[in-house]
């Protein structure tokens, strides 16, 4: 029953002694034990996993094989329970619920993730710079800030962008010429609804950002980001790989790369958090 009531507080009372990640249940905690003396080993990468069902599941990765099919859609699936939650697109079914806010998921996993945002759990952590995530997917897009992976390029000028979302809205800024956004101040026709919330400040002059170390007000975030690192030394630095010279905005460290020799694409960028307790140790 204890362990039972763990899977609906997210509780985690079982750690592992070689890693220190936590489980809710002895059973669980076993099967991750496998990981670590590589019981279940995939040939084709070397990758480890809990049971040797956990290794079938895996081994579809490589072959490509999808043995379980919608009904409805005839989407195919490389494992019977992707199928199921995906079934629920069509059902509309949400069984499983938040006891904290009542929000309703598809699958069991999405609650599971979800309660982090109660919680407070943040169990993927990057090791370049210690920042954490809830999700692996988070961590995984957050790497790339490291790597200078850009795996999402534009078709139509072969642009590239670490994050799809970001494709999306320089196809939207750069090659379109729609403007549905219409400003109620002065009619101006604008692309998007955080460039018109952005402009209407200009008319109305709120400054919704405000500093926690001073007095001063800003109408944008990046104006506040900039205003926290340059005059209180808080927050996230770029670091040229060169000079070792920190920049505030990802513009200028590129414009100082260019001066380099524009071999901007030789060097990542390293993400440094830098906090006022660390400068002044």
């Amino acid at each position: 029953m204890k362990e039972h009531r763990e899977r609906h507080t997210g509780g985690k009372s079982y750690s592992c002694t070689q890693c220190k990640k936590r489980f809710i249940s002895r059973m669980y905690l076993m099967k991750h034990m496998n990981v670590h003396s590589s019981k279940y080993k995939c040939s084709e990468c070397g990758k480890c996993c809990q049971s040797n069902q956990a290794l079938i599941r895996h081994s579809r990765i490589h072959s490509g094989d999808k043995p379980f099919e919608c009904n409805d859609c005839s989407k195919r699936f490389t494992r019977a329970g992707h199928l199921v939650e995906h079934s629920r697109i069509h059902s509309g079914e949400k069984p499983y619920n938040c006891h904290v806010c009542s929000k309703a998921f598809r699958g069991s996993g999405n609650l599971h993730r979800h309660m982090r945002v109660h919680t407070g759990d943040k169990p993927h952590k990057c090791d370049i710079c210690n920042k954490a995530f809830r999700e692996s997917g988070s961590l995984h897009r957050h790497m790339r800030v490291h790597t200078g992976d850009k795996p999402y390029k534009c078709s139509l000028c072969n642009k590239s962008f670490n994050h799809y979302s970001n494709l999306l809205r320089h196809k939207r800024h750069t090659h379109s010429n729609r403007r549905p956004h219409e400003c109620p101040y002065c009619g101006m026709m604008i692309k998007t609804n955080i460039e018109l919330k952005r402009h209407v400040r200009t008319h109305t002059g709120s400054k919704p950002y405000s500093c926690s170390h001073c007095s001063d007000r800003f109408t944008r975030l990046d104006q506040l980001k900039t205003h926290l690192l340059k005059s209180h030394n808080e927050g996230t630095w770029l670091t040229c790989r060169i000079c070792q010279k920190k920049f505030s905005r990802s513009g200028d460290l590129k414009e100082h790369l260019r001066r380099h020799g524009g071999r901007s694409r030789m060097f990542a960028v390293i993400v440094q958090s830098v906090s006022i307790q660390q400068l002044n140790a």
